[in-house]
């Protein structure tokens, strides 16, 4: 079955993710190291590698997998450097963070997902990931500043602590919008931030302290 999935990887790699113009060497890999397949529930496995997103329970889903190997590819990261995610989910976002780099710190509202989540990513070796549950608004100060920062939640509105926590020079790629969002980029130099709309996209909104701002 394995060699199933592998293949099934193969695909989801040529056809979904380098056909719409992923390129980064480190993030193809990485798209093809991580068995999907373990991060979505046990009915859903076959389904894995298809094009879309999956309901991973809660009421939350692990997102299509061009729009992670993009997200990953606009975050630029290299060895060495430290990335926080805000909303684990299945723990599949942070694995392939950890795949490309040295220090991932990620951040899950529901404790259900992130015990889930924590169990799943040690239960396949990943030793760099630390996951803790809470919320993600005010990013994980202990651990700041980050060189990344992943959002897989759409707040309407960009959270001020999660800017503050990006090193200078840092990348952070969040959904922003409630029924209308894009994924935007931001850059954090010594002059400022700078932002960028990449696609419009749709996400689970983001809980907790984000919607009462």
């Amino acid at each position: 079955m394995e060699e199933t999935y592998a293949k099934l990887r193969e695909d989801m790699v040529r056809d979904q993710i380098e056909a719409r113009g992923v390129s980064s060497p480190a993030v193809l890999a990485a798209m093809q190291n991580v068995p999907r397949h373990e991060f979505v529930p046990e009915d859903l496995k076959r389904l894995a590698y298809r094009d879309s997103p999956l309901p991973i329970g809660e009421g939350q889903t692990i997102s299509q997998p061009y729009i992670v190997a993009l997200m990953t590819e606009l975050l630029e990261l290299k060895k060495g450097e430290k990335v926080l995610e805000i909303g684990t989910g299945s723990g599949y976002q942070a694995a392939v963070l950890a795949e490309i780099t040295d220090q991932v710190y990620t951040i899950e509202i529901l404790e259900p997902l992130a015990t889930s989540a924590e169990k799943c990513l040690g239960g396949l070796g990943y030793k760099n990931i630390a996951v803790q549950c809470g919320d993600g608004y005010q990013g994980w100060p202990e651990a700041a500043p980050f060189d990344a920062v992943i959002v897989t939640a759409a707040p309407d509105h960009i959270p001020q602590p999660l800017i503050d926590q990006l090193k200078i020079g840092g990348r952070m790629v969040i959904p922003v919008g409630d029924l209308l969002q894009e994924l935007i980029l931001i850059r954090k130099t010594e002059e400022g931030v700078t932002k960028k709309n990449v696609i419009p996209v749709r996400f689970v909104p983001m809980t907790g302290e984000a919607e009462g701002k």
